[in-house]
């Protein structure tokens, strides 16, 4: 989705965050030598992981988490979201776009993590949110589980992740039905989302998986 096609060298261009939310969760088109795209994706992974696990400054583990903040979601999109879904990129991708969306809009975050936590209370406990699971309380969380991805196990933090994305997908499918004969079109939405996330939270299972493995690349 890059903007940056002109021959003419220009001033640097700041990016800003995107606003996303789970139901914006989607890959971005891109039009970039995919061989090339794909090294620097690896490569720009594996020394982000690598800066923050041996790391022992917390205030390092906080720029890690705040890197899209400062830089833009899209910008790391740019040069993540198009990779394999089980691979460190596509899973690195998914942590900071699943935070960014949780940041953007916790209120709404709560409400379907509330409406999921109590049939869905394995996830729950895994995700680890505190109680009440408010606006606050799930932007801690996403930042807990961010910041686990530098200074604690990563498979830990993709599989907390993978938790939350279920919690909220199932949140989202039990309003869908509440709301089905009243709004058809919000039910739809709802339910897509809900589909979107159980997807991201098999491919963060998968990549968990293969990180323990020492097969996530």
């Amino acid at each position: 989705m890059s903007e940056h096609e002109s021959n003419t060298p220009g001033p640097p261009r700041h990016h800003k965050p995107k606003p996303f939310a789970p139901i914006d969760f989607e890959p971005f088109a891109g039009g970039a030598d995919p061989a090339r795209v794909s090294e620097a994706a690896h490569l720009a992974a594996q020394a982000l992981v690598r800066r923050g696990r041996d790391s022992d400054d917390p205030k390092v583990t906080k720029r890690l988490v705040k890197l899209a903040d400062e830089q833009g979601l899209e910008a790391i999109a740019e040069m993540w979201a198009e990779s394999p879904a089980r691979s460190l990129p596509g899973a690195l991708w998914r942590l900071y776009a699943l935070r960014a969306a949780t940041i953007q809009d916790p209120e709404r975050i709560s409400v379907y993590f509330k409406a999921g936590k109590d049939t869905a209370q394995v996830s729950h406990a895994v995700a680890g949110a505190a109680e009440p699971p408010g606006a606050e309380e799930m932007k801690t969380m996403a930042d807990a589980i961010l910041s686990g991805a530098f200074d604690g196990e990563f498979d830990v933090a993709l599989e907390r992740s993978a938790a939350f994305c279920r919690v909220v997908a199932l949140g989202q499918a039990t309003l869908a039905d509440g709301v089905e004969h009243g709004n058809a079109s919000h039910a739809s939405k709802l339910t897509r989302s809900s589909h979107l996330l159980v997807k991201t939270a098999e491919d963060l299972e998968h990549a968990a998986n293969a990180w323990r493995l020492g097969e996530l690349d």
